[in-house]
């Protein structure tokens, strides 16, 4: 079932032009199918704690990215702005180069809050790298 509210291709899912903290860690879309959103970040000196793994607050940062971005696609934005309500992560291995891939895909769709299940793997091994569960609100304009 799809689940987005208009037919979004990755053509016009590419960066807005206001600039942000998905654009300044290098997070863009790379996948859409009809109930998930994926999104990659690089593991670089933009990423990574001073021990050289990811730092688990970019790994937040991904899936607060597609998880949010995920549920304004689902909604009427003339009518309705998202916004991230809580957030949790078990960060369950490290990686220190490449690049990690975040997946959202919905638990609840509901009139006035969205969870979502992020997963982010490693891209070149598709291990799991971190496990997040984001609740977004969504509120009228």
């Amino acid at each position: 079932m799809r689940i987005w509210q208009k037919d979004y291709t990755l053509d016009n899912l590419q960066p807005r032009a206001m600039p942000s903290m998905a654009d300044h860690l290098g997070i863009e879309v790379i996948d859409i199918g009809d109930d998930y959103l994926t999104m990659r970040m690089p593991v670089d000196d933009r990423t990574r704690q001073p021990r050289g793994l990811l730092h688990g607050g970019a790994s937040c940062v991904l899936a607060e990215t597609v998880g949010s971005v995920a549920s304004f696609l689902c909604v009427d934005a003339e009518k309705y702005v998202v916004a991230g309500l809580e957030i949790n992560a078990n960060h369950v291995r490290g990686i220190s180069e490449g690049y990690v891939v975040g997946t959202a895909r919905p638990l609840h769709i509901g009139r006035s809050t969205h969870v979502w299940d992020i997963r982010i793997e490693a891209e070149a091994t598709k291990k799991l790298i971190c496990v997040s569960r984001l609740t977004v609100a969504v509120l009228e304009r």
